[in-house]
C-alpha cells in the first residue's frame, strides 16, 4: 500500500548518485525502497471507472484514493513499524496550475519532497543536494496502485458500521482482507466527510499489525497559506541530480518474470545509476500492493558479497538471487515466500543474436 512509499521514502535515501552495486545487498535494501517509493505506477483518474461501481468497498477506496489528490490539506503524520517511528508533515493544494505538495520529515535527517505535478524534488540539506525524479506518486493519503477494478477478486473488502474519531475527526473503518497467502492484509480508517484516508495499518496473516500510518493532526480546506508549499532551504548551489530512465522489454531481452495470482505488470524502465551502471526495473500490482523486481549484472569480481536470501523492514520484504550472470532482487510490501516463489521461478533465456 502507499504507506510502504513513505518508509521508502524516508528510509530508501542514499546519496545521490551512489548505485546499487557500490552498496553490499542489504545496504541496497533501502536504496530500493527508494527507487520503488519513486517508480511504483499510479492508477488512471478513478473517478469515472465504470468497473468500480459494483462493489460498495471497492468504490469507497476509489473515492478515498480521489480525496487525496483533489482536496486541499494540510497536517501531520506518523509512520510506525517495530519501535520505529518516524513524523512528517504534509501539504497539499490544487491550484491553476495543477497538483502541489510538500512532505517535510521532521525525525532524523532533514529531508523534504516537493511535487509539482509530475516533477518530484527530493532535497537533501546536508549533502547539499537534490534528486529530480519526473513520475506521478501517491503516497499517504494516497490508498491505490494501478487499476482497482481487480481488488475484489483478491481481497474482500468490509466496510464497518459505527464511527471512531482520529485526529480530531471522524471516520469509518474498512477491514481488508486478502483471499490468499500471497499478499497483506489491511485495516483503513477513512474520514466521514470527505473520504480522505486518516489511518492505515498493514497485517500480516495473524492479523497482527506489521507497520502504520496515521494522522495525529490535520486541517482539510480552509485558508491554506500558500508558502506551507515553499521549501524551507535554498538549493541556490546545490548538486541537481536527475534520474535517467526510459522504458525497456524485459521480454525482448530473455527474461521472464511470472508475476504472482493477482498481480499485473504495470511498468518496465532501465534507469542508469550513478554515472554508467543500469538496472532495469519491472513493476507489478494487484491495485493495493506493488512489487518491484530490479535486475542488475552481476558483480563477478566478488566484491559486492550480495547475500542470497531475504531481508524485512516493516512489512517491506526483500529477496535476492542468482541467475545467471545477473542479480535478481525483488522487494514489495508483501509476504517474503511471494517474493521468492517470484525470483526462484523467473528464467532468462538468452535470445539469439
Amino acid at each position: 500500500m502507499a504507506m510502504s512509499r513513505v518508509l521508502g521514502s524516508v528510509a530508501g535515501m542514499r546519496e545521490g548518485g551512489a548505485t546499487i552495486r557500490s552498496m553490499n545487498w542489504l545496504g541496497s535494501v533501502f536504496m530500493l525502497a527508494f527507487v520503488a517509493a519513486l517508480m511504483a505506477a499510479s492508477p488512471p483518474s478513478l473517478a469515472a471507472s465504470a468497473q468500480v461501481q459494483g462493489n460498495d468497498g471497492v468504490a469507497l477506496l476509489a473515492r478515498m484514493q480521489e480525496a487525496a489528490r483533489k482536496l486541499d490539506y494540510t497536517g501531520v503524520f506518523v509512520y510506525s513499524q517495530g519501535e520505529f517511528t518516524q513524523s512528517s508533515r504534509i501539504t497539499h493544494m490544487l491550484d491553476g496550475t495543477g497538483s502541489r505538495e510538500r512532505l517535510e520529515i521532521l525525525d532524523g535527517e532533514p529531508r523534504e519532497f516537493i511535487r509539482h505535478n509530475d516533477d518530484v524534488q527530493c532535497l537533501m540539506p546536508e549533502r547539499k543536494k537534490v534528486l529530480i525524479e519526473r513520475r506521478r506518486t501517491d503516497r499517504f493519503p494516497g490508498v491505490l496502485l494501478g487499476d482497482p477494478s481487480g481488488l475484489a477478486a483478491n481481497y474482500d473488502i468490509d466496510v464497518r458500521a459505527g464511527k471512531h474519531r482520529l485526529a480530531g475527526r471522524e471516520c469509518r473503518v474498512i477491514h481488508i482482507t486478502p483471499r490468499d497467502g500471497s499478499r497483506y492484509g489491511y485495516k483503513l480508517c477513512a474520514d466521514l466527510e470527505t473520504d480522505l484516508l486518516l489511518k492505515a495499518q498493514t497485517l500480516d496473516s495473524e492479523r497482527t499489525v506489521i507497520e502504520q500510518v496515521m494522522f495525529t493532526s490535520l486541517r482539510i480546506g480552509g485558508d491554506i497559506p500558500a508558502d506551507a508549499l515553499r521549501s524551507s532551504w535554498s538549493t541556490q548551489g546545490w548538486e541537481v541530480v536527475r534520474a535517467a530512465v526510459s522504458p525497456v522489454d524485459l521480454v525482448s531481452k530473455g527474461w521472464r518474470v511470472p508475476p504472482p495470482a493477482g498481480f499485473l505488470p504495470v511498468m518496465q524502465v532501465e534507469r542508469v545509476l550513478g554515472k554508467s551502471d543500469q538496472v532495469e526495473q519491472i513493476v507489478f500490482s494487484d491495485g493495493l500492493a506493488a512489487i518491484s523486481v530490479f535486475i542488475e549484472p552481476y558483480d563477478t569480481r566478488g566484491t559486492l558479497q550480495k547475500k542470497q536470501g531475504a531481508a524485512r523492514h516493516g512489512a517491506i520484504n526483500v529477496f535476492g538471487t542468482r541467475i545467471a550472470d545477473f542479480w535478481l532482487t525483488a522487494l514489495g510490501e508483501v509476504p517474503v515466500a511471494t517474493l521468492r516463489e517470484l525470483a526462484e521461478s523467473t528464467e532468462y533465456v538468452p535470445l539469439p543474436k
